[in-house]
Formats: structure tokens, sequence, C-alpha cells
């Protein structure tokens, strides 16, 4: 994405989605443009970025940015901040770019580990410190983190994916502290279950065969309408945040399916 020519230059809100290339992201990035906000879509895949800026395009919303970025790297998430302020002043930083492996520590797979903690953790902290000084310039702006209800408890095969969940419910409440008197809302949005592609890159098939994962499906393919979530479901959880009156903080969240109750000895419900 090019420095926009003046012509062109956004004078109203710009919404950054990290992870804007599918899933949650996506979704996310169509409901900014739907509200009003020009967005700034980044991710690693520039073909599926070029497309979804095609389709808010075709659909007459405000103008969309594509941004190729990799979260991991410092240099990248400088770069797309640098391009989402010249379109106009960041108002919201979505942080959605995740990583999801169900794997057992014993089977060592190590690049899995490695990525789910600089994708989870060392992208949200990248962003967030980017943007950051211009927020706290203008005394304005929200922040939003997707964590998971894996941030609460452990799920069996997901250490290291609950780990870094807990970091980014943890590191949203400290810098929620810290942007006290900022005028600097912080969000921290934990779902469930989504029908999303996350686990789709999952090779462990011990730890699959012992969950009852699929390898290489959506999550949610064969599971009970009332235990998993729709994207939409969490994109208007969203939406009611960023539309809640400037003096109220929507601080977390815990959205999940009705009927998902993981290990619950105390559930009595009727089979």
């Amino acid at each position: 994405m090019g420095k926009p020519t003046m012509s062109g230059y956004a004078t109203g809100k710009v919404a950054v989605v990290t992870g804007a290339s599918s899933g949650m992201g996506k979704g996310l990035a169509r409901m900014f443009a739907e509200e009003g906000y020009h967005v700034v879509c980044a991710a690693r895949s520039e073909d599926k970025l070029s497309e979804l800026v095609a389709e808010i395009a075709a659909a007459g919303l405000p103008k969309a940015y594509a941004v190729k970025t990799d979260v991991t790297k410092q240099e990248d998430c400088a770069n797309l901040i640098e391009k989402a302020e010249a379109v106009g002043p960041v108002q919201i930083l979505m942080n959605c770019a995740g990583v999801m492996y169900f794997t057992l520590m014993k089977n060592l797979k190590k690049n899995q580990w490695a990525q789910m903690i600089d994708v989870n953790c060392k992208g949200i902290v990248n962003c967030v410190g980017e943007v950051l000084p211009h927020m706290r310039a203008r005394k304005t702006g929200h922040i939003i983190n997707i964590s998971s209800d894996a941030s609460r408890m452990l799920f069996p095969a997901l250490s290291v994916y609950c780990a870094s969940k807990a970091f980014v419910q943890m590191f949203s409440k400290g810098l929620r502290a810290e942007c006290i008197g900022t005028g600097i809302r912080v969000t921290d949005i934990q779902p469930g279950d989504v029908k999303t592609n996350l686990i789709m890159n999952n090779d462990d098939e011990e730890a699959a065969t012992k969950l009852g994962v699929l390898i290489g499906k959506e999550v949610g393919i064969e599971t009970p309408r009332e235990q998993v979530l729709d994207v939409s479901d969490v994109v208007d959880m969203i939406k009611y945040a960023i539309k809640a009156p400037e003096h109220v903080g929507i601080h977390e969240v815990l959205i999940e399916g009705r009927d998902q109750c993981f290990g619950d000895p105390t559930a009595m419900g009727d089979n």
C-alpha cells in the first residue's frame, strides 16, 4: 500500500485489523468498514488481503487497504502502523492474528510452540508498541485483543496455546491499567470454540485422536450447534464494545456457545 494522495486522504476513523485474511479477522474487517471506518487489513497473505479489499470496495463501503504484515517482525508492525497513520488517525487496533496447534509436549513440535508464542504473544506486543504513542498523543483510541477461554482454563494438548492466551489476558490487564487517564480503552475478548479454520494446520495425530479433533477440518464441523459460535457472534460482541459510550470500558468478555462446557463435573443437564 502506497501513501494515499491528498485527494484520497481519509479524515475519518481508521481501524487496523491483524489476521484479516480469514476467520474472525476477515469478519471484523468487514464490520469496521460497515461501521464507517477506513480499514487497514494486515496479514501475511497478499492474495487473500487483496480479495478482502476488493470485497469491501464492491460493497460500496469506506476505503480498505492491504498491508502485508508478519506480526512477529517488529519492522513489519512499524510499517503497518506508519501506513495506517498515513490514511488517518488510528482509532482502533484490532489484534486478531493468532495460531493454535493441538499437540502433546512429548511429541516435541518445537516449531509449532515457537510459532504460537511468536504470533500470539510477541505479535500483540509489537503492534501495541507501535500504535500506543499515537493514541496517547491524541488521548483517544481503542485496543482490542483476542485471547480465548483457554486463557482461563487448561485444555488438554494445548499447554503452549493456553499459556500464550493467558499472556494476552494478563498483558491486556496491565495495558489497561497503564492507560487509565489517557482516554484509551483496552478490551480483551475471550471466545470459546468458533467456526474458523484456526486448527486446519494441526498435524499431531496422537493429540487429535485423544481429543477427537479432526485434522485438516474447520473448528466445529461436527460440533452440536449450541456448543460452537459463528464468527458473526464474536463480531457482534466487538461491535458492542466499540459502540459503548466513551465513559464505558468493556474490559473483558468471555463468550462461548451456550452449552460449551469442558470437563465441568457440576454440569447436570438432562441427556
